[in-house]
């Protein structure tokens, strides 16, 4: 997070939400940071004398200080291109699609179903989560 936030402000000095929405589009969609990640860093940053900000139109606009620039130029140019190889959209966007199936399914159960199907519902998922873990757990 840190990288990738001194690497835009070497570009200019930016909005928190710029630099979400930037990193989203840099990375395909891949990684869009939360603004509970982004601000912290951006406030520590700020702690650290990396970036000072600006009120603009009641909006913190942010920029690298000398010794913040100096740090970006050492950590690279693109940090968040690790984010964009280190996954598999496709995959990605396959776990999100059955996600969203099994999230409909389980919403449906628990508003329309009989306490019974409810409960057993409930144990299909912590079946489910074990079953998942157990995966991991399997020799490679």
């Amino acid at each position: 997070m840190r990288a990738s936030l001194l690497a835009l402000l070497r570009e200019r000095p930016m909005h928190g939400y710029e630099m979400i929405t930037e990193i989203g589009e840099r990375t395909g969609g891949v990684w869009r940071p939360s603004p509970g990640s982004v601000y912290p860093t951006l406030q520590l940053l700020e702690e650290e004398g990396l970036v000072k900000a600006n009120e603009e139109s009641g909006k913190k606009l942010f920029e690298l200080t000398e010794q913040g620039r100096a740090e970006a130029e050492q950590a690279g140019a693109s940090p968040w291109d690790e984010a964009g190889r280190r996954d598999d959209w496709e995959a990605v966007q396959e776990v999100g699609a059955a996600l969203a199936a099994v999230d409909h399914a389980v919403r449906q159960v628990m508003m329309t179903g009989t306490e019974e199907q409810r409960t057993k519902g409930l144990a299909v998922l912590a079946e489910a989560k074990k079953k998942l873990y157990l995966i991991l757990a399997e020799e490679a």
